[in-house]
């Protein structure tokens, strides 16, 4: 009686486990970003043990200088691994609060989970996935978006799998509130070798950023009232936006290297 009873809980089961898998193929629901909003969660407690070398990029068309408000911007989530099948997660959080900010917009191979907060993969024959990120209409502050990939074997089982993390990095917004908005002067500009920085007569140092028309960071480096001289030379020609941060203001500025 008890081997019957197995058999039939074991066929109850089948369907059950084939609808989990089938799930997982196009995307897994809830949050499992690997966001701090999420918890971290990010399915390593069920996909492990493979290694296939994988990693997880987010490229966005978000201006280096920062979103603006009620934007429509365009996302793509870039996995690489020696696996047969991809997966993906993504989010967007506040630096604040790690709340969910703006309305992801899923595309051809993407579709919404978690209340429509996060976004997942439909299939898992692509290895990137572009959708779309729509801005808050209010001033939320910065935003990072978070994923997390799952470099998978194809057995149909949660076992040999990769699962890995990453972020774009905060993204400001440029409706800075006035109260944190920096406002500076930067001459000569355009420049060959050296600008100078004039801060505020109420700001006595400041970091100052310089970043590239893709937005990676070319130049850092530091400024106070008695010295505000900057060597550029070591940049190449063409544009920069310039960021100067000092005690939770922040001003942005564009800047041509000759």
């Amino acid at each position: 009686m008890k081997k019957n009873y197995f058999f039939k809980t074991s066929l109850l089961m089948i369907p059950v486990l084939a609808f989990l898998l089938m799930s997982n193929s196009g995307g897994k629901s809830g949050a499992f970003s690997g966001s701090p909003g999420d918890g971290g969660e990010s399915c390593t407690f069920c996909h492990s043990g493979g290694n296939y070398g994988a990693t997880v990029a987010i490229t966005h068309d978000v201006p280096v200088s920062g979103y603006e408000l009620n934007t429509t911007y365009n996302l793509t989530v870039v996995g690489s691994s020696s696996s047969s099948s991809n997966g993906f997660q993504l989010t967007a959080e506040t630096n604040s609060d790690n709340a969910k900010i703006g309305t992801l917009i899923a595309g051809a191979t993407s579709r919404l989970v978690n209340g429509n907060a996060n976004i997942t993969h439909t299939n898992t024959t692509n290895s990137s996935w572009n959708f779309q990120w729509k801005s808050p209409a209010t001033n939320q502050g910065g935003v990072t978006f978070y994923a997390a990939l799952n470099a998978a074997n194809g057995n149909s089982a949660t076992s040999g799998d990769q699962v890995v993390t990453g972020d774009s990095g905060v993204i400001n917004s440029l409706s800075i509130a006035d109260e944190k908005r920096l406002d500076f002067s930067m001459f000569p500009n355009p420049a060959l070798s050296n600008v100078s920085i004039q801060l505020p007569t109420e700001t006595n140092k400041a970091t100052v950023l310089f970043y590239d028309t893709i937005g990676r960071e070319s130049l850092s480096t530091k400024v106070s009232n008695l010295d505000s001289n900057i060597n550029v030379s070591v940049l190449s020609k063409g544009v920069y936006i310039v960021k100067v941060i000092s005690g939770g203001k922040i001003g942005t500025q564009k800047f041509l290297k000759e």
